[in-house]
């Protein structure tokens, strides 16, 4: 038996009609800091540039970081968030347990532990954008945006899920982090 190819759908994007296959096309961008900057300051979210030169949108609770790495048609655009509760060692257990529930529910940020020289356990979350090859502007900005609007979330969700009250009733959901103005806040050197 075999295959008829024209049965297979075709789920790459078809080029306009007076658009030759494989040009350029409208609204593609290769994203940089400062549209980054021009995107948090549409969304009223105060930010700072660390020591590494990378940007980074402070709340109360975590930090997160919009970080590009990479050359060519390997360059990639990171959203980083670190939140700031430490746990210890031996809340680690259930520390994964939570976290695992979160990964296989939702699809970003993709959260691990981070465990310093001193023992102290903390979360990061993560996710990342290829962008060498030039990225549409629209589903940059919407994949940026709830890239924030998910690591808010992990932190509420966290709180509940673990039963910390403070998480769950501090000021996590983006005001903390609301201010169009920028400035140097926080250290940013896990950035």
């Amino acid at each position: 038996m075999s295959i008829d190819p024209s049965s297979i759908p075709n789920f790459g994007s078809q080029p306009e009609p007076d658009q030759p296959s494989g040009g350029p096309t409208a609204n593609v961008v290769i994203p940089d800091q400062d549209l980054v900057k021009q995107l948090l300051d549409q969304m009223g979210l105060k930010h700072a540039i660390d020591d590494e030169d990378d940007l980074l949108a402070p709340w109360e609770e975590f930090r997160t970081y919009f970080m590009f790495r990479g050359e060519a048609q390997q360059h990639v655009f990171a959203v980083r968030t670190f939140y700031e509760r430490t746990y210890s060692v031996d809340e680690k257990a259930q520390l994964h347990e939570a976290i695992d529930e979160w990964n296989h529910l939702t699809l970003w940020p993709k959260v691990y532990t981070n465990t310093d020289d001193e023992g102290a356990v903390r979360l990061v979350g993560e996710a990342q954008m290829l962008i060498g090859m030039g990225v549409n502007l629209d589903h940059f900005v919407a994949t940026t945006v709830s890239w924030v609007q998910a690591s808010i979330e992990f932190n509420k969700w966290l709180g509940e899920r673990l039963g910390l009250e403070e998480a769950a009733d501090g000021d996590s959901d983006g005001e903390g982090g609301s201010d169009s103005g920028s400035g140097d806040s926080g250290d940013g050197s896990e950035g």
